[in-house]
């Protein structure tokens, strides 16, 4: 006669634990970009999303690009969504079929330009932070400001 599997004496629960970026953090994060910014000359958008993709902290700057708002939202979101900077999807796209390669640039908010990153604290994906209003490589690196205010890297 077989033993039966032992069956983990833990309780059985429907959910996961799931860190998410706090407010007053995301604010850091989205305050030391808008000074990132303004060192730069730029006025540009700010979004941080938390790991669900919903809004955690916004700054629009005064004069940064009115679809630029949308924008920086979406690469907040498409960056928590994924894991992945919004920059890499050309790259990683690549070693897909071309019906993954259409199709995943046409779902709505996802974005595959730069200036979106994850936000990653001790191997969790806790959020996303998306700039827009200036070039890629600027939108990136005010974006990577707002990470090592949090003391995160890209």
């Amino acid at each position: 006669m077989s033993q039966m599997p032992q069956v983990s004496q833990m309780p059985h629960t429907a959910s996961v634990p799931q860190p998410v970026i706090d407010a007053p953090a995301a604010l850091r994060a989205v305050e030391a970009a808008v000074r990132h910014a303004t060192a730069l000359g730029l006025r540009v958008n700010v979004a941080v999303v938390d790991a669900a993709g919903l809004p955690a902290a916004f700054a629009r700057m005064a004069g940064a690009p009115l679809h630029s708002i949308d924008i920086a939202n979406d690469k907040a979101y498409t960056a928590a969504s994924f894991g992945l900077p919004t920059g890499a999807w050309h790259a990683a796209l690549a070693s897909h079929s071309e019906a993954v390669r259409q199709g995943l640039v046409l779902r709505p908010r996802f974005v595959a330009f730069g200036g979106g990153l994850p936000i990653v604290e001790h191997g969790a994906r806790i959020g996303g932070i998306g700039v827009s209003g200036g070039s890629e490589a600027q939108d990136e690196a005010i974006a990577r400001a707002g990470l090592q205010a949090l003391g995160l890297d890209a």
